[in-house]
């Protein structure tokens, strides 16, 4: 019992390290004041570059990751490795360093997704890269992708509780956009620049 409450915390904590805020302090820029205020690899890229963007990116979604390998090194059982992720998403999304105020979370989505679901993880990239391509649209890429993550586990993983944690996500994912989608509606969205 004490380890599985050990576990969830960690993931939290781990989660709620807000990696692009550091790092872009780092660099001298508050990054809740500057573009989006997102503090994601988004809006960090946009801000201070690439290699400050994909940095983001990578520490977003080992904070995801990261987690369910230990839960799964540890031997837990379905509905823990699902617990797990769920709390690390959280701590990202609602990050107890800044007032429970956090990013979107697909990076860190990302990473609990890659722990549970590499396959459909790479099935869901394929469409992020093609939407982006077509429409250049970070944000609506990232919208399609969550929301196929749970068609994608249920097809190729079929572990309930894992089938729930994804689709759970995903839906929270698409919450956390809303002003993206009241923006792509109206066609005021950024689009991405390589």
């Amino acid at each position: 019992m004490l380890q599985t409450i050990l576990l969830i915390a960690g993931a939290y904590l781990l989660g709620s390290i807000p990696t692009g805020l550091l790092l872009a302090k780092a660099a001298g820029v508050d990054i809740r004041t500057t573009g989006s205020g997102n503090i994601g690899a988004t809006n960090v890229y946009r801000t201070l570059g690439r290699t400050v963007g994909i940095l983001t990116l990578v520490g977003d979604c080992l904070k995801g990751l990261i987690p369910i390998l230990i839960a799964q090194r540890l031997g837990m059982g379905d509905a823990m490795i699902a617990a797990t992720g769920a709390a690390a998403f959280l701590g990202h999304v609602y990050t107890i360093f800044l007032g429970f105020k956090g990013g979107k979370g697909v990076a860190t989505a990302l990473g609990v997704f890659l722990g549970v679901s590499p396959a459909s993880v790479g099935l869901a990239l394929v469409i992020f890269i093609a939407v982006v391509a077509v429409w250049r649209y970070i944000s609506l890429g990232s919208i399609t992708a969550a929301a196929a993550m749970p068609i994608f586990v249920s097809a190729l993983d079929r572990r309930p509780f894992i089938i729930a944690m994804t689709a759970g996500i995903a839906l929270l994912v698409i919450w956390k956009h809303r002003e993206n989608i009241s923006r792509l509606r109206e066609g005021t969205e950024s689009k991405f620049k390589a």
